[in-house]
This record gives C-alpha cells, structure tokens and sequence, in this order.
C-alpha cells in the first residue's frame, strides 16, 4: 500500500511531537523514545540518529511496503501505528477523548480514503471510507471477554432469540462476513425461492496470492439437529443436505470478472446449536471430497465472532430505553 509522500511526512511529525508544545495534540519524542514508539508496536525499527521526521516518514513508508490482508486494508503494523499514537494517556492541551488530535490525523488520512476512530474500547482504529472495512488485529473469538463484552454478547443472544431469518442474515451475517474480509455479498433473499438454489448469500474472498475463493451460506435461524421429528424452532440436517448439495453444484456468476463460477465451500449457518449428531450425519452422507467443502458455524461461533470484531449491534437488539449506541464501524 502506498501512501503520498506528503501525508507519511504530516503523520511522522505527529509520531514526532514537532509543534510549539503550547500547541500540540501530540507528545514530543526524542531519539530514543522513537525506538520505544516502533518497538511498543511491536516491529524492530531503532532511531539511526538521523532527522526524525524523516526517518519516521521512511520508517511508515517501509510498514505501508509489508504484506496487507486485502486491497481496502493497510498492513497490520499500520493500524498498530495509529493504535499506538492515539493513546488517550497521551493527551495533549486536551481531553482524553482527543478530538483535536484526531481531527488533524484525519485531515491526512482522508487523502488516503481512511479515518482513524475510537471504538468503546476506547482504541484507535482505522476505516477505509469507500467500503468500511475496519483495520484491526485478526480477532480471536476464544480469548476471555470483559464485562462490557460480555453484556454487549447477552444483547445479541437476546436478539438471535427473536430475529426472523432474514434479519440474522441482513443484520448479523452479512456485517460480519463483511468485516471479516469477504467481498461481493450478495443475498439471495426469501422473496424468490427458485433463484436461491441452496444458497442464502454468496460471496467470495481474495487470498494473498489474488487467488479467489467462492463462498455459499446456508442460514436457519434455530437449532439444526438430526431427530426424526423436527419441532416447529428447529431445522432437520436432512433439510440442510440437498440444499448444501446444490449449493456446491450450482454455478454462480461473478459479474466483476464475466464468468460463471462454482462455489468452493459452503458454510452452514445456525441462530441456535448445530448438534453433533446432525454434523456427524451430514458427514456420513457426503463423499470425501463434498464434506472438505461444508463448514459449520452456529450460535456460538457468531457471538464470539460478533463480539471480538467490534461491530455495532442490530438497531433491534438495544433495549427500547437504551439511548447510548456504539459509534458506526
């Protein structure tokens, strides 16, 4: 990812300090607390004792040179960077909310098509404007959740309780995957049945050799088991195969690139438990080379995944007297 010279050089004067100190947002730092800086966020560049500014510039302009997850979002080093110099303990001539010094980052960022936030963590992130993607350390969903994190995972447990299945899929699905790193989402919808073919939402994702892999989502908003007798909340695994067997076989069309395409894998969704019995019955009924394509997410894998990735909750999913909301990723 490349940067204008001119923006490196307005962010290494802010990594700098290099402002009247009656004027400043930012901390002054010298040689050696530069080091420190690039060695907080956890990479090996030292000070070689020359100009600052300009080693900083060159320093970020060989971070933004490193391997980035997708096109829309910088190296993870970057968003470190930001993290790392909008520390709130670093205010400066102002509050630890810090508008004015995320005022003058953006005003450099915006020429890059990013803005840099603060989430309810209160760190700093970065956002590419055109498609909101959030830059953000890959996220561990088996990592223990702090009080806040947990309430916020009770709010959509909550929300999954009475969600119809459409809204797990425009309101928690498809934000989800889209943080995540998939791109071109697309949902079939319930209107039309006979267009969806075993897929619910399609999608696809670019790894880093610009390779592309197809998606396919099966969504039920309850419980997916396995019993001869399905309750009226659950969804029978029998259900799911020939769906999940079209998925595979169907061909989709990627209008960005003009040809149809086969889906690669398709993940099988559920608001409520997906059983072992009903994963190992699946398994049993494909051949080897189907059941390598067919991954599994449910309930709780989209509660963890939700949390950790910092997205807003659903409008729905606020009590009615909540009025305080979680600024817009």
């Amino acid at each position: 990812m490349n940067f204008k010279q001119r923006t490196l050089a307005q962010i290494a004067d802010m990594i700098c300090g290099n402002f009247p100190a009656e004027e400043t947002f930012f901390v002054y730092r010298t040689s050696s607390q530069l080091t420190e800086f690039f060695s907080d966020i956890e990479t090996d560049y030292a000070h070689d004792g020359s100009t600052r500014k300009y080693w900083v510039a060159d320093t970020l302009e060989k971070i933004l040179a490193e391997p980035q997850p997708n096109a829309n979002t910088p190296p993870e080093a970057f968003a470190r960077v930001v993290d790392r110099l909008m520390d709130q303990a670093d205010a400066q001539n102002e509050d630890e909310q810090r508008q004015g010094a995320l005022a003058q980052l953006n005003a450099s960022l915006a020429r890059e098509g990013f803005e840099a936030f603060y989430a309810p963590d209160k760190k700093c992130y970065l956002r590419h404007v055109a498609t909101n993607t959030v830059a953000a350390p890959a996220p561990n969903p088996h990592r223990p959740f702090s009080a806040a994190e947990l309430e916020r995972r009770e709010q959509l447990l909550a929300y999954l309780e009475r969600c119809s299945e459409d809204e797990l899929i425009e309101e928690v699905l498809l934000p989800l995957f889209r943080q995540l790193g998939f791109h071109r989402i697309t949902a079939a919808g319930h209107k039309d049945k006979a267009l969806e073919y075993g897929k619910d939402v399609w999608m696809r994702y670019t790894l880093p050799t610009q390779h592309i892999l197809y998606f396919g989502i099966q969504a039920k908003k309850g419980k997916l088991d396995s019993s001869g007798v399905t309750k009226a909340s659950n969804a029978n695994v029998a259900e799911i195969l020939n769906q999940a067997l079209m998925m595979l076989g169907h061909e989709i069309f990627d209008p960005e690139i003009g040809k149809r395409v086969l889906v690669d894998h398709a993940f099988i969704v559920a608001g409520g438990e997906i059983t072992k019995a009903a994963r190992n019955w699946l398994g049993n009924k494909l051949d080897a080379s189907k059941r390598s394509q067919i991954m599994f997410m449910d309930r709780e894998d989209i509660l963890n995944l939700f949390v950790v990735t910092n997205l807003p909750m659903p409008s729905a999913a606020w009590p009615q007297t909540h009025t305080t909301h979680y600024p817009p990723f």
